[in-house]
């Protein structure tokens, strides 16, 4: 069994798997969910696991070029707002009806048990080198 780092057998797998440019939605329990991206499910209920605490694992095992929220986040969760601006310095936004768009064009979603609105973001991959 690992020791350290994603436990979750789903998720350390889908991982493992991505590539440069690919895309990784980590989502609320309230987001539309397309078919087509492997999803990891993580809701366990309504708060747990948070959108940080899976954001924060995400982040200590990808290399992340660049991130994109809904625009609607900026005044409807300033708590997710401050916690994604403070990841990623140059965050993009776009409408939320455009980030579900694109969603569906992501290699994985990650569905986390938040239960606050817009507490998504669309991570594109980098290369560790």
């Amino acid at each position: 069994m690992k020791k350290t780092g994603i436990l979750n057998r789903h998720l350390s797998g889908a991982l493992a798997e991505l590539g440069h440019g690919h895309g990784v939605l980590v989502c609320d329990a309230g987001m539309p969910i397309p078919d087509g991206p492997r999803v990891v499910d993580l809701a366990f209920r309504a708060g747990v696991p948070s959108f940080a605490e899976v954001l924060d694992g995400l982040l200590a095992e990808l290399v992340v070029e660049g991130a994109t929220a809904a625009e609607e986040v900026r005044t409807a969760n300033p708590a997710a707002t401050a916690l994604l601006e403070g990841r990623f310095p140059d965050l993009a936004y776009v409408p939320h009806e455009r980030l579900k768009e694109w969603s569906a064009g992501a290699r994985l979603i990650v569905r986390t048990g938040e239960a606050r609105p817009y507490a998504n973001v669309l991570l594109r991959c980098g290369v560790f080198f």
